[in-house]
């Protein structure tokens, strides 16, 4: 519909009358800071890396610029989008999905009949909460044969986060609105959903209505969130692995579960003895720790997310058909692990721990979470993104301890020698599961450690590992790491240079010039502070350089440093009998 000029300028004036008074929140997506600016630069030169890079910051994706102009519009990069829509998705299509066959209680009114969830019911209603609390057998449940259908399907569509009609009685219906309204206004009041009418009143204003939205989807995200964590993670059970099988849950638990989901704690074998203690604490002989498993109970309706659980429930497995108990099933993981899924699961939320992210992207992609194992890439790659980078140039470190003098610097570097991931297996992760984004962050993170690794047998039988995915190698063929590697190391040291002025270093295609490099490196006389400096020493010559050796100053030193690095990888590939 196309308004007119007063009418356009009556419905702008309303809206901000609305907004004044708090009815409507003000959205407005002008964002004018330094950030979102860099990041539709970066979509205007079509830079994918820079993109991704301010994306995983935290860039504001939705917002436009003084223009009225999206990301999206821009360049074809990203949308503006509701970031639970994949979550309220899948809740509102349990209502009509009938496989895998998931709900366990029935309401029923006169001739129809709905098939619901009672974890779901239990979470949104306070009504349903206390009576399936207090009788969580409960298989169905009837209402009043003056209700209208018409009413009881607008209430249920809002429970289950689907779309309200605008129109409260469908064409051709025998039942008149005035009878849909008292039916909506008596259960709304029996189930206590306090905020049914708000939703219902904003149907004719697409922006408020979809501001209701928002706000209840965010209601339901925290009601099934606080249900999750008193219900199925607050009623884990721990014992011993040997002992899973003596386990037995019925159907009517007071978790509303239907499978339980096993996961095994890590076990050492080469774990030490611990010593027995009898009844008053003396030692009677020694014995292990026995294995432990966890026990988490959960609701299939949630668990079909992932492809993997979907596909278990809904074939012919044993897991689909019904049994006298609960189908134990286990998840190779780590309790912890186990954890990070299933909130994921009902709640679309994970704060992924740097310590569990690897087995977390593995877990992800044998349940077919695209989006899970997304978020542990990420978890990954922005290592280092934080307040205190764990990515540091350690050529340096020397030099400030020489210059300091003290020993605060010299437990600095003790901590900087600490790696907080095994890149190796990052690296090993990103090959099997094909993740790019991982393999970038590997090629980065060793340029930006290199002279920690080259020298290491494992990072040079990474290199040949590298070399050998290429099929039927030729001896012109590039090894794909270390072309990566080389050109963060090129990045590494050239930020530097740019910073220092020294742009004569730089080649035309932006990257340093090795002739250049190796000229600064053997210059002889330089002045530095009033002394002069033969060969790279001088009287207040502090920095020293990967070889040992001194030189005047950091410029210097990160000349001779980048030479000494691609003479090792020279080095290190004559050793492999490799060309690249």
């Amino acid at each position: 519909m196309v308004l007119r000029k007063h009418e356009l300028e009556g419905k702008l004036g309303e809206e901000s009358a609305m907004i004044k008074s708090g009815v409507l929140r003000d959205e407005n997506p002008l964002d004018q800071s330094d950030e979102f600016n860099e990041f539709l630069l970066a979509c205007r030169h079509g830079d994918l890396r820079k993109c991704q890079e301010l994306i995983s910051q935290g860039v504001n994706i939705n917002g436009k610029d003084r223009f009225d102009y999206t990301p999206l519009i821009i360049y074809d990069f990203s949308k503006s989008s509701d970031p639970y829509v994949y979550w309220s998705t899948h809740i509102s299509g349990l209502l009509n999905r009938s496989t895998p066959t998931t709900s366990d209680i029935s309401l029923t009114s006169d001739s129809h009949t709905f098939n619901l969830h009672k974890f779901l019911l239990a979470s949104r209603t306070p009504y349903f909460r206390k009576k399936l609390e207090a009788q969580p057998e409960t298989p169905s449940w009837n209402l009043a044969n003056t209700i209208p259908v018409e009413a009881i399907q607008i209430v249920l569509r809002y429970l289950y986060l689907g779309d309200l009609p605008r129109d409260l009685v469908p064409a051709g219906s025998s039942i008149s609105e005035e009878d849909v309204v008292r039916g909506l206004d008596k259960i709304s009041k029996q189930l206590e959903v306090e905020h049914l009418w708000e939703a219902i009143l904003a149907g004719n204003d697409r922006r408020l209505a979809r501001q209701r939205y928002q706000d209840e989807e965010e209601r339901a995200l925290k009601q099934i969130g606080d249900f999750f964590a008193s219900k199925v993670l607050g009623s884990k059970m721990v014992v011993d692995t040997e002992r899973v099988n003596d386990v037995k849950w019925k159907y009517d638990n007071p978790a509303f579960a239907d499978v339980l989901l096993r996961a095994d704690e890590t076990y050492d074998e080469d774990s030490q003895d611990t010593p027995v203690l009898n009844g008053q604490g003396i030692p009677i002989g020694t014995g292990r720790r026995p294995r432990k498993s966890a026990l988490y109970p959960v609701h299939k309706a949630m668990l079909i997310r992932s492809g993997y659980f979907d596909r278990m429930f809904s074939g012919d497995f044993v897991e689909s058909h019904r049994s006298e108990n609960l189908h134990v099933v286990t998840v190779d993981c780590t309790p912890p692990v186990l954890e990070l899924v299933l909130t994921f699961l009902y709640t679309e939320n994970t704060t992924c721990p740097l310590e569990h992210a690897l087995d977390l992207l593995y877990t992800a992609d044998m349940l077919f979470l695209d989006a899970l194992k997304s978020k542990a890439a990420q978890a990954i790659s922005t290592l280092g993104s934080g307040t205190s980078s764990v990515l540091v140039d350690r050529t340096h470190k020397h030099a400030h301890g020489l210059a300091n003098g003290t020993k605060h610097a010299e437990q600095q570097a003790e901590l900087v020698e600490m790696e907080p991931i095994n890149i190796y297996d990052v690296i090993h992760a990103a090959w099997d599961l094909r993740v790019q984004r991982l393999e970038e962050f590997a090629a980065r993170y060793l340029a930006t450690r290199l002279e920690d690794y080259i020298d290491d047998p494992d990072f040079q039988e990474l290199i040949r590992e590298s070399a050998e995915r290429i099929q039927r190698r030729e001896e012109t063929d590039t090894i794909e790491l270390l072309d990566d590697i080389r050109y963060y190391l090129s990045e590494r040291f050239r930020l530097r240079f740019e910073d220092a002025g020294l742009d004569d270093m730089m080649g035309e295609d932006g990257e340093i010039d090795a002739g250049a490099a190796v000229s600064l490196a053997e210059q002889g006389d330089v002045m530095v502070n009033g002394h002069a400096v033969q060969n790279g020493v001088g009287g207040d010559g502090v920095v020293k350089t990967l070889d040992g050796e001194m030189a005047e100053d950091e410029f210097a030193s990160d000349a001779i440093n980048y030479q000494i690095l691609l003479g090792k990888i020279d080095a290190m590939l004559e050793r492999l009998k490799l060309d690249a």
